[in-house]
């Protein structure tokens, strides 16, 4: 449909009237869903040069394709490019929009997703604070948002080396509990933050020592993650694998107590 409307669009007004910018865009986020990243690289390029050109590089619309493509640059690795285009869209939402607007809020949390991935804790544990307080201030304890934020931080603080196990506890367990109140009873299975929140306190309990309690998220996480992506997904088979390897911890542990 966005491919139809975009080539009937280039031929009425050109290759650079605005409203082709959006509509490539929108194909960029429809290709980076399909896992087609450069097409969907090549979309956004395209699209930030036209709004760029149209708009100036600091038009909060311009501003989103940058901080799309900071999303895709995290996908495909590309870390220090991705950071680059997180900075600039913060810098850029933050002077339109104010430290506390819930877009420039979003881009702080991938900012703190991407130095999660690199490493670098500290800084992935401020930018996740400031996100989930201005998260808090507009929405309130319980948005979806918020809950992705306070998973993000159960997910940093399970890191053994910081000492923070306690803390990672409660931040999947609250994360866990605001999404069963706020998903609908039927849909929450198939909630794809729900069912991580839930594999990230098995892996936690596992690293603790509680090993039954361990299977027990795993296998709610298991049957989550099968129902939605069928088995023969990878992150479904990964699961089983985990799930296999801890029923035999589980069960030589019990060999040698008998």
């Amino acid at each position: 449909m966005y491919l139809q409307a975009l080539q009937g669009y280039e031929k009425a007004w050109g290759p650079d009237y605005t409203e082709i910018l959006d509509t490539v865009n929108n194909l960029g986020i429809i290709y980076k869903a399909q896992g087609k990243l450069q097409e969907a690289e090549k979309m956004y390029l395209r699209a930030l040069r036209g709004k760029e050109k149209a708009w100036g590089p600091d038009y909060t619309e311009t501003l989103d394709t940058v901080n799309n493509l900071g999303v895709l640059y995290s996908d495909q690795g590309k870390l220090q490019e991705a950071e680059k285009k997180y900075l600039q869209a913060l810098r850029g939402y933050e002077k339109a929009w104010g430290p506390d607007h819930t877009e420039t809020l979003a881009t702080v949390n991938n900012l703190g997703v991407l130095y999660s991935d690199q490493g670098k804790l500290k800084e992935a544990e401020k930018m996740y604070l400031r996100a989930l307080r201005g998260y808090e201030k507009a929405w309130g304890p319980d948005h979806t948002s918020i809950l992705d934020t306070v998973n993000n931080l159960g997910t940093l603080y399970s890191d053994q080396d910081q000492g923070k196990l306690q803390e990672a506890e409660e931040m999947f367990l609250r994360a866990l509990r605001g999404y069963e109140k706020v998903i609908e009873p039927q849909n929450i299975t198939r909630y794809r933050p729900a069912i991580n929140t839930i594999w990230g306190l098995g892996s936690l309990l596992w690293s603790q020592g509680q090993l039954v309690e361990a299977r027990t998220s795993y296998q709610r996480a298991y049957s989550d993650l099968k129902g939605l992506l069928g088995s023969s997904h990878e992150d479904v088979q990964s699961l089983q694998n985990t799930l296999l390897d801890l029923n035999r911890t589980i069960e030589a542990g019990s060999v040698d107590r008998d």
